[in-house]
């Protein structure tokens, strides 16, 4: 009997027995090829040596210590390490157990921020339509993901409202530019910040690239710059979600880096530990830390698992394998051939009406009519449908509705790991061009 309490307790799963790169290998020996590295997690695949050893050797020295009695050397310089690679301003790192921890960090961190300098009035909070920051409530509170917000709607905190998505292919208007857009885009959080009051907000809070809920929204050209404007005219924090595009999924290390913009707060998981330790980590500015340092000396949170030894040095071994091998290289390398083919297979097909990302985070949003951009009703449920046909062909995906407007849309995110060679990105590609049609084949006649 099987006493697990699975996520879909009616589905049942194929069992996993171990890694061979960026294949997982299941009980029955068929290896399935990681096309979306589980939730964009698994950056380095599922067999890296490197980090396995540096694991093994931190559990035999000192696997764990809670952070409220010592400090360890491995915490010490993943900070150290951090702070160097960050974008300039984010000077400490706060060491957490994943995105949604980090998340709720960097919520009471602005808090508390404002409470230290004598503005206890900024209590709200603004984010975008068609994000997701994460799971526990104040994450699920921010976020807006229409889906998983829905059953816990009476649970969640007041103060917060939502922006639109910066989603050209939804919102640009015939005959606006690009950049005209992202400034348009950008500017309806100055008119939120009016509409209720500058001086009552205390962050603004985007993912940098959308991930899962709208698949790999880029943002339009300029709009974090003046995003980065409105927040300093006002005195509103910015808070910038990389738990998913972070860590070298675009390309660049932190995917603000492309957008030549600096947060005040960074949250970063997923690909951090690229899956062989749980590990998140809330980056804060100095400014935000100074004010703690020189009012009350204490930040008023924390959790058992923060600083673990052992994801320190595992984490620390993902940054000396992204560097040592050139992964970011490959990453924008391989995201290039990842983006053509794609065009290659999809650009024909009148039920895929957007393909977008950037480096190997990148998406294909589905619709039933290409011209009008009308998505699939939900209860076709495609997405769900692609990703069996996926998975019948051996490739893990990452499909998900509410595309459009939270509850109409079906896309497909692909984030495979940073190893990844091009004919594994043509042979991802087959197989999902191939899923789709299948999938496609049950509900179009």
């Amino acid at each position: 009997m099987n006493h697990v309490f699975h996520r879909a307790p009616k589905e049942i799963l194929p069992r996993a027995v171990g890694g061979d790169g960026i294949y997982v290998i299941a009980s029955d020996g068929e290896r399935y090829l990681d096309a979306s590295g589980g939730a964009a997690v698994s950056c380095l695949g599922h067999s890296n040596e490197t980090v396995r050893r540096a694991i093994h050797a931190q559990v035999d020295k000192l696997a764990y210590v809670h952070s409220g009695f010592f400090t360890t050397d491995v915490m010490e310089q993943l900070g150290d390490r951090l702070v160097t690679l960050a974008p300039a301003g984010l000077e400490r790192v706060y060491f957490l157990s994943g995105g949604s921890e980090a998340m709720e960090a960097a919520l009471k961190l602005t808090r508390q921020y404002f409470l230290e300098i004598g503005q206890p009035q900024r209590t709200r909070i603004i984010s975008r339509q068609q994000s997701y920051h994460g799971n526990t409530l104040g994450a699920l509170a921010v976020g807006g993901n229409k889906q998983r917000r829905a059953p816990f709607e009476p649970l969640l905190m007041e103060g917060v409202s939502h922006i639109s998505a910066c989603n050209p292919y939804r919102y640009q208007a015939a005959g606006e530019s690009l950049e005209a857009y992202g400034l348009r885009a950008a500017n309806e959080l100055e008119s939120e910040l009016l509409r209720v009051g500058p001086e009552t907000v205390g962050a603004f809070v985007a993912e940098t690239v959308v991930g899962a809920t709208a698949g790999a929204l880029v943002p339009a050209p300029g709009y974090f710059k003046r995003i980065r404007e409105i927040c300093d005219q006002y005195g509103v924090l910015l808070i910038l979600d990389e738990v998913m595009c972070g860590m070298g999924r675009t390309g660049s290390l932190f995917a603000c880096e492309q957008e030549g913009v600096a947060p005040d707060l960074c949250t970063i998981a997923k690909g951090l530990g690229a899956g062989y330790q749980a590990i998140g980590a809330l980056l804060v500015s100095g400014t935000i830390f100074d004010s703690l340092l020189g009012g009350s000396g204490f930040f008023q949170h924390g959790h058992t698992y923060m600083g673990h030894a052992t994801a320190c040095a595992a984490s620390l071994a993902v940054l000396d394998v992204i560097e040592r091998d050139h992964l970011l290289e490959n990453v924008q390398n391989q995201g290039a051939l990842l983006t053509r083919l794609l065009h290659e297979a999809f650009d024909g097909n009148p039920h895929v009406g957007d393909i977008r990302g950037r480096g190997l985070f990148q998406a294909i949003e589905l619709v039933a009519d290409r011209e009008t951009k009308q998505p699939f009703e939900p209860a076709l449920k495609l997405n769900g449908r692609i990703k069996r046909q996926a998975m019948a062909r051996h490739m893990m995906c990452y499909p998900f509705g509410g595309t459009a407007d939270g509850q109409r849309g079906d896309h497909v995110l692909l984030a495979p790991p940073f190893i990844v060679t091009g004919e594994q990105i043509a042979d991802i590609v087959q197989r999902l061009k191939d899923s789709v049609a299948a999938a496609l084949a049950e509900i179009v006649t």
